[in-house]
């Protein structure tokens, strides 16, 4: 175990994790950099509710919130450095493995600071629905982001996030990568937003996406509506273009942008100390590590009515496990 504060020490644990030759694309990146964002997207600026504090994802109401589905994997996939260095909040160690997921599969240094505290119970877990719908348009984007403080240019810059992974039809419905590489941060995404033919498709879930098929490669990739309106959209188009031709000025302020959604929420002094910590507690205040049997304790997201998020995961990732211990 590292000494309480030796995030250099957690840091190269998270790298060392994040080849899964099993999952997905051989990496367990794309889906901790979800796992950070989704953490830090609940964040509402009028109410001052939600954001990066507290790791609420480790109740039903929140980890079961269907706009999280799939993040059980990112989550399983961190609990050996969990274990590993038991002082670091779940907050901490989402948000920090976001950006080292991030630096690890090519893309820019993102500034960060350790402080977080975990929720002890659920009375400030933020309601349901503050996470994009895919489905929707420009309005939609501009409802969600702007609640958060962003501006159309921060949320086309973190919209680049979309060069990493891809969408899973058993989870959000929609289905493929949006690029060729979806292991690599680079700015794919905005390029081929512009420059691909995309065709709209009804999947078998019933909802609709938008595809390119290339013959001569016989690959497949898609876009999602909010990804269409950002080229459709007349005040987001010219960042999509600028970020298409220019990639330095996309890794500048998508560092930028993702520095300031992984501090949605909290509140630093001069020194960078956290100042509204859990009124109740105070202090520092990390969740034990989960269980490794499923079940765990009532009401998180490893004990609910019917199988818990545990039950199907577990013999599929003892094989992760195996492969990323420490």
């Amino acid at each position: 175990m590292s000494q309480k504060g030796d995030f250099g020490a957690v840091r190269k644990d998270i790298a060392k994790l994040l080849h899964q030759p099993e999952y997905d694309d051989g990496s367990a990146g794309p889906v901790l950099v979800r796992l950070a964002w989704h953490s830090c997207g609940t964040y509402d600026s009028e109410t001052d509710t939600g954001g990066s504090n507290g790791a609420g994802m480790r109740y039903e109401q929140e980890g079961g919130d269907p706009a999280n589905a799939g993040l059980q994997h990112a989550r399983v996939f961190l609990e050996p450095v969990k274990e590993k260095h038991a002082w670091i909040t779940y907050s901490d160690l989402w948000t920090l493995a976001g950006v080292v997921a991030i630096k690890e599969m090519g893309g820019p240094d993102i500034p960060w600071q350790g402080g977080r505290t975990d929720y002890v119970g659920e009375t400030k877990l933020p309601p349901r629905g503050r996470l994009p719908d895919a489905a929707q348009g420009s309005d939609h984007l501009r409802f969600i982001f702007n609640r958060m403080g962003f501006s159309d240019q921060e949320i086309v810059a973190l919209s680049g996030a979309h060069s990493l992974g891809r969408c899973h039809a058993d989870r959000s419905g929609f289905d493929g990568p949006w690029v060729n590489n979806p292991t690599r941060f680079s700015n794919q995404y905005y390029i081929l937003l512009l420059s691909l033919q995309w065709r709209k498709k009804k999947l078998p879930s019933g909802i609709e996406q938008f595809t390119n098929y290339d013959e001569d490669s016989e690959t497949a990739l898609m876009m999602l509506p909010t990804d269409m309106a950002l080229r459709n959209d007349r005040a987001f188009l010219p960042f999509v273009e600028l970020y298409a031709r220019n990639k330095e000025r996309f890794f500048a302020d998508f560092s930028k942008v993702f520095e300031k959604l992984s501090e949605l929420g909290i509140v630093r002094d001069a020194d960078g100390n956290i100042t509204n910590v859990d009124v109740e507690f105070g202090g520092y205040i990390s969740a034990p590590k989960k269980p490794a049997e499923p079940g765990a304790p009532k009401k998180n997201t490893d004990d609910k009515v019917g199988p818990s998020e545990a039950e199907p995961l577990q013999k599929e990732n003892s094989r992760f496990r195996e492969k990323s211990k420490l």
